[in-house]
């Protein structure tokens, strides 16, 4: 096998597992977004309730399920990726500060840091796109 050949083929393989490991990070990331959103109609009075408890006004409840929701769904699907992600980091950054700032607490220190990796990856998201297998990136190669 020549060296042009050998090279096709590790490319050609690195980009199979680049593009499904894309793909499966996105989803990873996403369904956390999905089933919060989910979890917050099932249980709506009562999440309404605890915003109420921190501040935050339960009327903003709809805005907050359909930025779960609907993001996870785009970038699940992989539909303008860079923007919702951004949106997402956005999100996850305000409800750290909004509702895990308890730092005496160590679940409340953690879910703090748990948030501040998510936007860490929604960002790196938002730099690099969506990937190969998504809406965003039908057609190229």
């Amino acid at each position: 096998m020549s060296t042009h050949t050998q090279t096709l083929v590790a490319t050609g393989e690195s980009g199979s597992l680049r593009n499904t490991g894309e793909l499966l990070g996105r989803v990873m990331l996403a369904v956390l977004f999905l089933m919060s959103g989910l979890g917050k109609v099932a249980a709506y009075t009562a999440t309404a309730g605890y915003m109420h408890s921190a501040g935050v006004p339960g009327v903003l409840l709809p805005l907050v399920i359909l930025t779960e929701v609907g993001g996870a769904l785009a970038i699940i699907a992989g539909w303008k990726t860079r923007i919702v992600s951004l949106v997402l980091a956005g999100f996850t950054l305000l409800t750290a500060f909004l509702f895990h700032t308890q730092f005496a607490d160590q679940v409340q220190m953690i879910m703090f840091m748990k948030n501040i990796s998510i936007a860490g990856a929604f960002l790196m998201l938002a730099s690099h796109g969506a990937g190969r297998y998504s809406l965003d990136g039908r057609g190229t190669e």
